[in-house]
């Protein structure tokens, strides 16, 4: 693979030694604040945008969201007796926070009288955005770090939608019976992907519960996968501040057993930009979104680690249909003053959002911390078999 090479990327490379693993290249073309494609604010979501996420498709996706999200902060009402937070790590464009909130005003208008929203936006330009459309939100809203908000930690719940998956990741390399470390490295004006040195003890250690021990007869070069090592800094920081409430993590995700397969041999990594993918992680860097699954198992292995106990995880599909989806769907059949047109598209829009072979295949898991599990709100979606 190689891609024409920026002049920012090309300095920062050499002055690294021309060759950086890929974690820290997808980290600078993604979120560095001048040049990254979420960094500098470049990318664009929805219709129209760079690529599309639930939120964006329609308001219907928040309304449903709102459900769950409303029986877990009333439960936390007796946990505290002042303002309790809805948090959303990387909320994108703001419109899912802005939503959610005119939702949860509306169907419970005393429970948004002790709410506020914090936004955790770690990209420049992403929060100049936010900025301007969350002018319309009901609520107290501020923009804080994870560190800001460790220092006065909140009661509340904590949104993570589609953020986690724009986490660098690590990608390891079969050779023979090693792995092996990929990296970004610098020919002439060109970059390429190539096999580096071999993985330390420490970060081998964690693929054998993934079942990647070693990389044996059914994975040979050049076959490579991603490892997720930002999931635990994450989850901690997280943690950290939140004092007492639930996290939902919604995301693209798959168990180990299917992430790793042995004939997924390029891994789940691909680029977005204008509606369309690309396999090719080198392509006009810091112009395209990045995005690789979450494996099931890292995250709650990382999760466990930072205190974090689980509450339940299930698909989209099931998710959204056990909040009322169906009913939903049904009801536009009543509101013929929105217009065929608008009917139409709504209709769309939430059938996309449970088909399996599109959002449906989301996973939506829950976390909880600073209270019992027993004592804790059950999500409203079902648990499902470690395999399908």
């Amino acid at each position: 693979m190689s891609s024409e090479l920026p002049d920012w990327l090309r300095q920062r490379l050499l002055a690294a030694g021309g060759s950086v693993p890929f974690a820290i290249y997808m980290e600078w073309v993604l979120h560095d604040p001048d040049h990254g494609a979420y960094g500098s604010g470049r990318l664009r979501i929805g219709r129209q945008g760079d690529f599309v996420t639930a939120p964006s498709l329609s308001a219907d996706f928040a309304a449903l969201v709102a459900r769950q999200l409303i029986a877990w902060l009333e439960a936390l009402l007796p946990h505290t007796a002042e303002r309790l937070s809805l948090v959303e790590t990387g909320p994108g464009e703001g419109s899912l926070a802005l939503d959610l909130a005119t939702w949860i005003s509306a169907e419970r208008p005393e429970l948004a009288q002790r709410l506020e929203l914090v936004l955790v936006e770690p990209n420049p330009g992403m929060a100049a955005r936010q900025r301007l459309l969350l002018q319309a939100c009901p609520w107290p809203t501020r923009w804080v770090s994870f560190g800001e908000l460790a220092a006065d930690p909140v009661t509340g719940v904590v949104l993570a939608h589609e953020v986690l998956d724009a986490l660098a990741v690590e990608r390891i390399v079969a050779d023979g019976s090693l792995w092996r470390r990929q990296m970004v490295t610098l020919h002439g004006e060109q970059l390429r992907l190539e096999a580096g040195e071999p993985l330390e003890p420490q970060l081998l250690a964690q693929l054998e519960p993934l079942g990647l021990a070693q990389p044996g007869p059914q994975r040979q070069a050049p076959w490579c996968s991603e490892l997720h090592p930002g999931l635990a800094p994450w989850l901690a920081a997280c943690g950290r501040g939140l004092r007492c409430g639930q996290l939902l993590v919604i995301d693209y995700a798959q168990e180990a057993w299917r992430y790793y397969a042995p004939q997924r041999s390029n891994g789940t990594l691909l680029a977005y930009r204008a509606q369309q993918a690309s396999d090719d992680p080198l392509r006009e860097p810091g112009g395209w979104d990045l995005t690789a699954h979450l494996c099931l198992e890292s995250l709650q292995q990382a999760a466990a680690s930072s205190g974090w106990r689980p509450l339940g995880q299930c698909r989209q599909g099931q998710a959204l249909l056990a909040l009322g989806l169906a009913e939903r769907l049904h009801g536009l059949q009543q509101e013929p003053e929105l217009g065929l047109e608008v009917l139409l598209q709504r209709r769309e829009a939430l059938l996309r959002l449970v088909d399996p072979a599109a959002l449906g295949d989301f996973r939506w898991v829950a976390f909880a911390r600073g209270m019992e599990v027993d004592n804790a709100p059950p999500p409203l979606f079902a648990r499902e078999p470690h395999h399908d």
